[in-house]
């Protein structure tokens, strides 16, 4: 076979293959794969357009992009993504917004969904690219950013609100009822830390549990649709899928803004995709080391993550292989994220509004009070079961995200100086995560549903500049051939633009009513809107212009910059 001629199958090819690995190699990345070289003989990329710009960092090493398995492979990043999304949007957030609101807010649950596709994907892109997290990417735009979102994700994910509700669905499932929920939810977070004690590596461990919970998950909604007789609300979609735009007049800002975070996984959670790709392997990650459970392990035994990542020579089977491995992470992304999510939300939104519907109740209390009670035995017990593994998930994810996401930026902006060892790094952040949440849930904070609502609207504020971060960032310090094509650029413009303007709605709301700042008044039509208020819809301007601005430039200034880099470009390169 021709190396560089281009397949089809996207599958694995015979050994004479330059693109795509063999049956053998393509295995190994179902329980992800580190290759380890000689990191200090590689040669270092020069300061050309052929490479990714250093911003006054570390230089990258250059060597070849792996060869590229098959999408089923490389299932796992987006598992546990969906693993996380489950317990917030899908089936807490939206289907009580359909409930109170009507079929009527479906455009915005499936805009979401998709704004999420292409601002998850990209966040993989720089890791894909050069083995690094984006929160090194980051940090090579300015310091600043990394301690920025380790502040902002703690203010997100700090309170166990998923953990409390999860044990509260097995409290009342068990007839022990809602109010003796405490010593369960702090069971529940013992159980996630002994989990990670279950093998060495412990994304793998991670990624299994959150397959089997989303398998069991989406197997459970499936047959709730037909055994609870909503499949007839089905008809209402269609219709509430158009409707772009309409929002009720009473709409909470916090609460929308935190459904529109949540048509996903949302804020601090999502930036972990990145750093779960290179856990698994995907692109240039192969070459940096797994985190080891030191627990689990020998003594010594690591494997490097570097500080500086690696970048491959644009040669026509690099490039061929960048095509291929975008095309299946992409295809890995939607098949089980987006279309995970739309499933289960959806069925999930069916038996709401069909049960539930004009529900004053919050989320819990809605499943709770409203749904169980009208249906059938079996079905309620099937109900209770998909809504724990629905919470227990997201929790799970949660705290896995958090700790993985901060151990990245803690160890990288201060504990690699400081001579902390990463392995052991993880493992006491992930304890003391989980003696914090411990600690909330005995306190047992009577109104977890608030405390959803503030980390979701938190978390929709915390994407508008990330978004805007990541679009320039991939724009204008990865060279053409690993760029994101124009549509994805039009894309990301959208997303950061969608949340910069349902931020500068939340933060309005919250300042008149929490301090009553009457001059920071917004209006959904910005006419109208006080003086504070214009001030804030003149900054969403300004970054979204800014925005705009540098990565068209970006693009540009990169055509033609790297030969035959029409060799990379593929369906939403």
């Amino acid at each position: 076979m021709d190396p560089d001629e281009p397949r089809t199958d996207g599958g694995v090819a015979d050994a004479s293959d330059e693109v795509y690995a063999s049956a053998e190699e393509g295995e190994e990345y179902r329980d992800t794969v580190y290759r380890d070289i000689d990191y200090e003989s590689l040669p270092e990329a020069p300061e050309t357009s052929e490479y990714p710009k250093t911003d006054k960092g570390g230089n990258y090493r250059v060597t070849d992009l792996p060869k590229v398995p098959k999408v089923s492979h490389i299932v796992g990043p987006s598992a546990i993504m969906l693993g996380a999304s489950l317990g917030s949007g899908e089936t807490m957030f939206w289907p009580t917004l359909i409930a109170q609101n009507g079929w009527g807010l479906y455009w915005a649950f499936w805009v979401g969904v998709i704004t999420q596709f292409f601002i998850n994907t990209e966040l993989q892109r720089w890791t894909m690219a050069t083995g690094e997290s984006i929160f090194r990417a980051y940090e090579r735009i300015h310091s600043f950013w990394p301690w920025f979102f380790l502040v902002a994700g703690f203010i997100h994910l700090g309170w166990p609100g998923w953990a409390a509700g999860s044990a509260k669905v097995v409290a009342a499932g068990l007839g022990l009822g809602t109010d003796n929920w405490a010593m369960i939810g702090i069971g529940l977070m013992v159980l996630i830390w002994l989990s990670y004690q279950a093998g060495p590596i412990i994304y793998n461990i991670i990624e299994k549990a959150q397959l089997a919970l989303m398998v069991l998950a989406i197997v459970g909604a499936v047959l709730l649709i037909f055994i609870v007789g909503s499949a007839g609300q089905l008809a209402n979609v269609p219709g509430g899928a158009l409707n772009f735009g309409a929002l009720p007049q009473d709409m909470d800002i916090a609460v929308f803004l935190g459904g529109l975070a949540y048509a996903g996984a949302g804020g601090y959670i999502n930036l972990a995709q990145g750093v779960w790709s290179r856990e698994k392997g995907y692109g240039m990650s192969t070459y940096q080391g797994r985190i080891l459970n030191p627990l689990q392990t020998g003594e010594g035994e690591i494997e490097t993550v570097h500080k500086d990542g690696y970048t491959f020579e644009p040669t026509r089977t690099n490039l061929r292989r960048w095509k291929a491995w975008w095309k299946i992470t992409q295809q890995e992304h939607f098949l089980t994220f987006v279309v995970g999510l739309l499933v289960v939300a959806t069925i999930a939104m069916t038996i709401t509004a069909e049960f539930a519907a004009g529900t004053e109740n919050g989320a819990i209390n809605m499943w709770l009070m409203d749904v169980i009670p009208a249906v059938g035995p079996f079905s309620a017990a099937l109900l209770y079961v998909v809504i724990f593994i629905a919470l227990f998930s997201t929790q799970y994810a949660i705290l896995e995200a958090f700790v993985r996401n901060s151990v990245d930026i803690i160890f990288e902006m201060y504990g690699r100086k400081a001579g902390w060892d990463l392995n052991r790094v993880f493992v006491g952040l992930l304890t003391l995560f989980t003696l914090w949440g411990i600690g909330i849930i005995a306190l047992q904070l009577s109104q977890p549903w608030i405390l959803l609502v503030l980390g979701a609207a938190i978390a929709g504020v915390m994407m508008w500049p990330y978004n805007a971060l990541t679009t320039i960032l991939n724009t204008t310090r990865l060279p053409e051939h690993t760029q994101p094509g124009w549509a994805r650029v039009v894309a990301m413009w959208w997303a950061t633009g969608f949340f910069g303007f349902f931020s500068v709605l939340l933060i309005s709301s919250q300042l008149v009513s929490r301090f009553g700042l009457t001059t920071f008044e917004t209006t959904v039509g910005v006419v109208g809107s006080g003086a504070g208020g214009y001030v804030l819809w003149l900054l969403a301007l300004v970054v979204q212009v800014y925005t705009m601005y540098r990565s068209a430039q970006g693009k540009m200034e990169s055509s033609d910059t790297v030969d035959n880099a029409d060799e990379a470009n593929g369906l939403l390169a």
